[in-house]
C-alpha cells in the first residue's frame, strides 16, 4: 500500500494527519487496512479500531467511543460498515494525534447513501420504517470525502485496490516555532513555562496561577488538540509544589490522565514527587511534601468541596461533559477551573456554554475566561480537522449580528427548510444548524444527520433577507394504532432557538404561529419537552401550551427537571391534553412534597400556573376550619398539612387563568411571588420553616410563618366564601 505509507509520510513531515478511506467489501476493507497500516509503519499498539469485528488491533465499541476522550493514537480505523455514526465520526478524529491516520473503512462510496444501516433504524421512529430513511448525510459526506485535502480514497474492490485520490497536499515545509517565553511575573517557576508548546499554553498556565486565591473560577475553552489538559496538568503540579492541595475530576480518569502526566513531569523536575499511588503510568494520587494532585469521580469530589476540609484548589477536565447539576455542586470549591472542548462532542454536548455560564456567573467567584486556538497535536492547518468541520459542521455558526440586528417579525419570511434545499445551499444549512447549536445544550453531529434523513423530522424558519433568524426542528409523533383505535397524531417542537441579536421581539412565538397553521390541520396536539425554567416555561405558555408533565428526576445534561407541554389543534387532542393534565395536578401534591422536592419554587409556580385544569379542593368542614386558624397562628399547618396543600394547589393553578369560582372573573391573583413561593416550599414541597425562612430572605422563622397566615387569609375568602367566613370571624 504505497498511497498508505506516501500518506502517513506527509503528515509526519508537516505534523497533520490525513485521512484514507477504504471502500469496498468489509473483509477486504479489514483485510487492506492491516496491510496500509503495516506498510505506513504504524506500530500496531498506537492502532485504535473502532467497530464491532475482529482485529489485531485494540478494539473499542462505537458505543464506547468516550473511551477515547482525553487520548491520542497513531491510527484510529473506524469501520462504518454497520453503521455510520456521526459522533463516532467526530470522536474519532480527535483521538489522532499529529502525524497519524484516520483509517475510515466504508461500503463503496457510490452505493453508500442508498445503503441503510444500524444508525439508520435508530432514525425511523414508527410508524416510519428503516427503507423510509434518506441517505443526504451520506451523500454530502461522500461528496466531501472526494473533493477534500488531505483525503486518499481507494477502492478495495478494484483489481489491486485502485487508488481514486492520493490525498497528497505537498504541504509546505513546517516552520519550527518562535522560543516560548514566561511573562515576567510569573509566580510558577521557570521549568513548568518551559514544558508549554505553544503561546496559547503559556497564557493559560499564567491565567492558572490566578488559583492560589481564593475565590477564583477560570474557563479553559478549546477545541480538540489545544493542550488545555496538558496546561492544567502542568498548573496542577506547580501548585502541589508550592503546597496546595489540588482535586482533579473529569467523567472518567481516563480523561484526566494527560493531566497527571504533566503534573507529575513537573514535580519530577523538581526533584518533589514523594509518593505516586497506584505506582504506574496511571496514578489517582501524585504526593509532595506539604501538597498534593489527586483524582476523584464527580459525585465523590462535590462531597469533598463540600466536606469540611475541602481541597485549595479543584480542577475540571471536560467539563461539558458532566451534568450541570454536578458543576453547580462542584462551585463549592475554594477556586476552581474547568476545562472544556468547544467543538466536539465531550459526552453532553452543550450544556456547559448553553446553561452552566449563568450559574458560574452568580456564583461569587471572579470569573476568567481563557481561549487555546492553536493546535498542539498537529500543525495549525491540519486538513483532516478542517473536514471535520466541514463534514459535521463542528463550526457552524448563524449569521453575524449585523445582517439580522434590525430584522422585524412582522417582515419575516416563513419557510420550510427540506433536506434538498439544505443540500443545495450551504450557507442555510450552516445558519440554520449554526442556531440550533449555539442555543441548545444537546445538540450534535447525529442531530445533523436527523434533520437530513430522518422521515418524521423537519425544519422551519423565518428568514430576514436571506438570513435564519429562528429555527424550530420538529418531529411528527404518534399515529400508531392500539387496539383498534388511532393513537392521536401529533407534532414536537424538538429545538426552537431565535438568534441572539433578535431574541425578545415575537421570532419565536410567529414561528410557533406559522407552524400551528401549516400543520394544525394535520395533527392532534402540538407540543414540547424541555429543562424547565422558569422563563422557558412562561414563553411556551404564553403561546398556549399547558403542562402535562414535570419529570421527577433531573435531565442528566442541562441539571433540570424536564417539563412536558401540550397545545390541543382538535377534539382528540383536547381530550388527550385534558386528560394528562389531570393526571399532573392529582399527582403534583405528592411528587412535590418527594422527588421534586428541591425543585425551583419559579418553576413549581410556572408549571402551576399553565396547568390546564382544575384540581378539585375536596376539602371536609373540619379542614376549612382548620384552615380558618391558620391566618392567627400557621404553626397549626403542621398538624394537618393536607388543607393547606390543596388549597394552595389550586390557587397556583388557577393564578396561572382561572380564577377560582368565588373570584372575580379577570381578578389579579391575591399574592405576591414571594408569597406564592413560600406556598411552595411549605405547604407542597414541605420545607422546614428554617429552610423556607434561610432560602426565601425572611429575617426570622416568626416572620417567615406571619407571611404564611397572612397569605392563606385572601385564599379562604377567594375559595371557602362563606363556609370560612363565621369561622374567620370567631378568630377576630
Amino acid at each position: 500500500m504505497r498511497v498508505a505509507a506516501r500518506l502517513r509520510a506527509e503528515a509526519r513531515r508537516a505534523d497533520e494527519r490525513r485521512l484514507l478511506v477504504l471502500a469496498g467489501d468489509p473483509d477486504r476493507a479489514r483485510q487492506v487496512a492491516e496491510q496500509a497500516l503495516d506498510a505506513a509503519d504504524v506500530d500496531p499498539a498506537g492502532v485504535t479500531y473502532v467497530g464491532t469485528a475482529d482485529t489485531p488491533w485494540k478494539r473499542v465499541d462505537p458505543d464506547g467511543l468516550t473511551r477515547l476522550l482525553g487520548t491520542t493514537r497513531e491510527a484510529v480505523v473506524l469501520d462504518c460498515h454497520d453503521e455510520c455514526r456521526p459522533n463516532a465520526i467526530g470522536r474519532a478524529v480527535g483521538a489522532v494525534d499529529g502525524g497519524g491516520l484516520l483509517v475510515l473503512l466504508a461500503p463503496p462510496l457510490a452505493e453508500w447513501p442508498d445503503r441503510r444501516d444500524g444508525f439508520d433504524e435508530g432514525l425511523a421512529a414508527p410508524p416510519f420504517e428503516c427503507s423510509d430513511v434518506t441517505g443526504h448525510f451520506r451523500t454530502r459526506l461522500v461528496s466531501l470525502l472526494r473533493v477534500h485535502p488531505g483525503i486518499a480514497v481507494v477502492d478495495v474492490d478494484a483489481d489491486g485496490c485502485r487508488v481514486r485520490r492520493d490525498g497528497l497536499t505537498n504541504p509546505a515545509p513546517r516552520l519550527p516555532r518562535d522560543p516560548l517565553t514566561p511573562p515576567d511575573d510569573a509566580a510558577f517557576p521557570r521549568t513548568v513555562y518551559e514544558r508549554c508548546r505553544t503561546d496559547d499554553q503559556v497564557a493559560a498556565v499564567a491565567a492558572l496561577e490566578r488559583l492560589a486565591d481564593p475565590g477564583q473560577a477560570l474557563v479553559v475553552e478549546a477545541d480538540r488538540g489545544r493542550g488545555k489538559s496538558s496546561a492544567a496538568g502542568l498548573a496542577a503540579g506547580a501548585l502541589a509544589l508550592d503546597g496546595r492541595a489540588v482535586l482533579v475530576t473529569a467523567p472518567a480518569y481516563r480523561n484526566a490522565a494527560e493531566v497527571f502526566a504533566r503534573a507529575r513531569e513537573v514535580l519530577d523536575d523538581a526533584g518533589a514527587l514523594t509518593a505516586a499511588e497506584p505506582a504506574n503510568d496511571e496514578p489517582r494520587r501524585l504526593a509532595t511534601t506539604d501538597g498534593g494532585v489527586r483524582f476523584e469521580r464527580p459525585v465523590e469530589a462535590a462531597a469533598a468541596v463540600e466536606g469540611a476540609a475541602p481541597p485549595d484548589i479543584l480542577l475540571v477536565d471536560e467539563a461539558a461533559a458532566l451534568p450541570v447539576r454536578a458543576l453547580e455542586r462542584l462551585l463549592a470549591a475554594p477556586s476552581v477551573a474547568f476545562a472544556t472542548t468547544v467543538h466536539g462532542y465531550e459526552g453532553a454536548g452543550r450544556g456547559f456554554s448553553v446553561r452552566f455560564r449563568d450559574r458560574l456567573a452568580d456564583s461569587g467567584h471572579e470569573a476568567t475566561d481563557v481561549t487555546l486556538t492553536d493546535p498542539i497535536r498537529y500543525g495549525r492547518d491540519d486538513p483532516v480537522e478542517a473536514w471535520a468541520f466541514r463534514a459535521l459542521l463542528f463550526d457552524a455558526s448563524p449569521a453575524v449580528d449585523p445582517l439580522v440586528a434590525d430584522a422585524d417579525p412582522a417582515a419575516a419570511t416563513y419557510r420550510r427548510l427540506d433536506a434538498d434545499d439544505l443540500l443545495a445551499d450551504e450557507h442555510l444549512l450552516r445558519e440554520a444548524f449554526g442556531l440550533l447549536v449555539l442555543a441548545h445544550y444537546r445538540t450534535e453531529p447525529d442531530d445533523l444527520a436527523r434533520l437530513l434523513d430522518a422521515p418524521n423530522v423537519s425544519a422551519r424558519a423565518l428568514t430576514c433577507e436571506g438570513h435564519v433568524v429562528s429555527v424550530a426542528l420538529l418531529a411528527r409523533e404518534g399515529g400508531r394504532p392500539r387496539r383498534g383505535v388511532g393513537v392521536p397524531v401529533g407534532q414536537r417542537v424538538l429545538r426552537v432557538a431565535t438568534h441572539p441579536a433578535a431574541r425578545s421581539r415575537g421570532f419565536g412565538s410567529r414561528l410557533l404561529r406559522e407552524t400551528e397553521r401549516e400543520v394544525g390541520d394535520e395533527v392532534d396536539w402540538i407540543g414540547t419537552g424541555f429543562g424547565a425554567t422558569p422563563e422557558l416555561l412562561r414563553f411556551w405558555r404564553a403561546n398556549g401550551f399547558r403542562t402535562v408533565h414535570l419529570s421527577t428526576s433531573r435531565n442528566d445534561a442541562s441539571g433540570e427537571y424536564s417539563a412536558v407541554m401540550l397545545r390541543p389543534t382538535s377534539d382528540a387532542g383536547r381530550a388527550l391534553a385534558d386528560r394528562h393534565a389531570r393526571w399532573f395536578c392529582r399527582r403534583a401534591p405528592s411528587v412535590l412534597s418527594d422527588p421534586l422536592d428541591d425543585a425551583d419554587p419559579d418553576v413549581v409556580r410556572e408549571a402551576l400556573g399553565a396547568a390546564d385544569a382544575t384540581p378539585d379542593l375536596g376539602l371536609t368542614d373540619r379542614e376549612w376550619r382548620h384552615l380558618a386558624g391558620l391566618p392567627h397562628g400557621a404553626s397549626v399547618f403542621d398538624t394537618a398539612p393536607r388543607p393547606l396543600r390543596r388549597l394552595a394547589l389550586r390557587y397556583l393553578v388557577d393564578a396561572g387563568g382561572r380564577p377560582g369560582e368565588n373570584a372575580d372573573e379577570g381578578s389579579e391573583p391575591p399574592l405576591d411571588p414571594r408569597e406564592e413561593r413560600l406556598l411552595v416550599r411549605k405547604a407542597l414541597q414541605g420545607a422546614s420553616w428554617r429552610a423556607a425562612a434561610e432560602e426565601l430572605g425572611f429575617a426570622a422563622r416568626s416572620e417567615c410563618m406571619r407571611t404564611l397566615g397572612q397569605a392563606v387569609r385572601p385564599l379562604l375568602s377567594r375559595y371557602g366564601g362563606a363556609l370560612v367566613q363565621p369561622e374567620l370571624e370567631r378568630y377576630e
